[in-house]
């Protein structure tokens, strides 16, 4: 970023010195050409030497030195070369009204050139100032912490005053007494400054040399502000100070003006990034009221059936119990069973939603083997799988894979049990490596699913076409597909050859631990 301006005012005013050698020298100069000429122009002609070093002198010299170098000039003039020569009187009103018109048509010249000097260096000034405001808003623009836009602003203000800048941006809401740890600092605020800064910060005010408040401070205190709040409030966010020179002038100067607008670029960086953390969280608190919601809904009107189901059968036993056969006895006791592990598994995969959702989950990651994972799945499965429908088939020299032993065993037992729900044929869980990813899928032979209803499986509430009279929430595999993510995997369907769907979780594999470097036990992810 190009932040090379110089900072305006202060400066350091030109030596007098020079500025009178160069007089000195440029009216020589007019002397020296005028007494070459003098014996071939006439004394009108020779007057336009002088003004000729008035014009050339008005270019570089300030207004008052060339106004000093036309009396000078005309003076000499005077005394050199209008008759009586080697005195100040003027002898005929022609020549009175040469010397006149001299230095009237030379001061004229000198006060335009002046003026359009001070114009142009105005104009030079805020060209600079405005390539400053937008190279500082470009880089804000492009940072994302607030850490990094106070930097930007600091290295502007740094390239303005050669090192003699600090600036300091809170960390979060606006302390009741002045703590270093409640900001961010850049530079280093002397014993003076600190305090400086911070009641620049509570004030929200601009003060220091030339700002009508505190002139008798050799700085400037400017804070970092956001856009008004209210008529009374407006949003301060940090400070800034910059070291001023002790040899300028800031009486007339108005350069804390542009530094101020570069500290109110911040600040509105700052309080837009904060609206919009603000609004995302309003939006995500938002969207945990509705899922909570609308679990509510889901819970009351789908954990009704199964428990209508279990307290008629439990009634039954408990009132005619003696006089149903052994049969019907155990009908009843296998369906309490069944609705109550059909309730246990919403009620899971209800509880783990909410939990990735609102974010709530930490992942308990270890170094688990394959095999142990997937036979795990397959016992809990077959007690509900009288025919032994599933089967398992591995890849030899499976790798250890980093996972939440818990989550991943309950993606694959609700991939296994909707495919035993919604299928009568096998159902195969396969496990192999796919170069540097692991692939875990559930295949079944049965009727498929639509390609437009692929991906709205996987949201809430949302079930399959052909589900019939099955009951379900249509929670189970937005369960999986947010443990999927959860891990930094992916969780897709796609059709089988032969009929029947695939739903396949791909993993990425991490090196595996070694003895030199064993990997953390219960690590967070």
């Amino acid at each position: 970023m190009d932040t090379s301006t110089p900072l305006r005012p202060p400066c350091r005013p030109r030596p007098a010195l020079r500025i009178t050698a160069t007089a000195a020298t440029c009216l020589a100069l007019a002397y020296g050409v005028a007494r070459t000429l003098d014996s071939v122009v006439d004394l009108a002609n020779l007057a336009m030497v002088f003004v000729l070093a008035s014009t050339l002198v008005a270019f570089w010299l300030p207004v008052w030195a060339s106004a000093l170098f036309t009396v000078a000039g005309v003076g000499l003039f005077n005394w050199a070369f209008v008759p009586p020569r080697g005195s100040f009187s003027v002898e005929g009103h022609q020549n009175l009204l040469l010397l006149g018109t001299l230095l009237g048509v030379s001061l004229s010249i000198g006060l335009l050139m002046g003026r359009l000097r001070q114009q142009a260096a105005l104009a030079r000034r805020r060209t600079e100032e405005a390539h400053q405001l937008q190279h500082l808003g470009d880089a804000l623009r492009a940072a994302d912490d607030p850490q990094t836009m106070g930097a930007a602003l600091h290295a502007t203000l740094q390239a303005m005053t050669g090192d003699g800048a600090a600036l300091m941006v809170l960390q979060g809401e606006r302390p009741a007494m002045d703590l270093p740890d409640a900001a961010w600092w850049w530079g280093t605020p002397d014993a003076d400054e600190t305090p400086g800064l911070w009641l620049c910060l509570r004030e929200g005010r601009t003060f220091g040399a030339g700002t009508g408040l505190h002139g008798e401070l050799p700085a400037w205190y400017l804070p970092v502000r956001g856009p008004q709040l209210d008529t009374a409030t407006t949003a301060i966010w940090g400070a800034a100070v910059l070291r001023l020179d002790p040899h300028g002038d800031t009486s007339e100067g108005d350069g804390h003006t542009h530094v101020q607008a570069l500290c109110d670029l911040l600040g509105g960086a700052l309080h837009r990034r904060h609206l919009t953390r603000r609004t995302e969280q309003a939006q995500r608190e938002a969207q945990a009221q509705s899922l909570r919601s609308a679990l509510l809904a889901a819970i009351s009107h789908d954990f009704r059936t199964p428990l209508a189901s279990i307290l008629g059968a439990a009634s039954a036993l408990e009132h005619q119990a003696d006089r149903l056969p052994e049969a019907r006895r155990q009908a009843l006791l296998t369906q309490i069973q069944d609705e109550t592990r059909a309730l246990t598994a919403m009620a899971d995969n209800t509880l783990q939603l909410v939990r990735l959702e609102a974010g709530e989950v930490e992942l308990r990651r270890d170094w688990e083997s394959l095999e142990e994972l997937i036979g795990a799945v397959l016992a809990r499965v077959r007690r509900r799988d009288p025919q032994r429908r599933v089967r398992a088939r591995l890849a030899p020299d499976l790798p250890l894979v980093r996972v939440d032993a818990l989550l991943v065993t309950q993606l694959l037992e609700n991939l296994v049990d909707n495919a035993l729900k919604y299928t009568e044929g096998p159902v195969e869980l396969l496990a192999r490596r796919v170069e540097h990813e692991l692939l875990l899928a559930v295949r079944d032979r049965g009727a498929g699913i639509a390609p437009s209803e692929r991906e709205r499986i996987f949201q809430m509430f949302q079930r399959g076409a052909d589900t019939g009279s099955r009951r379900g929430t249509g929670l189970g595999l937005a369960v999986c597909r947010a443990i999927a993510e959860a891990h930094g995997g992916v969780l897709r369907v796609r059709a089988r050859g032969h009929g029947g769907s695939s739903f396949e979780l791909r993993l990425p594999l991490p090196d595996a631990p070694t003895l030199a470097e064993p990997a953390p036990e219960n690590s967070p992810s």
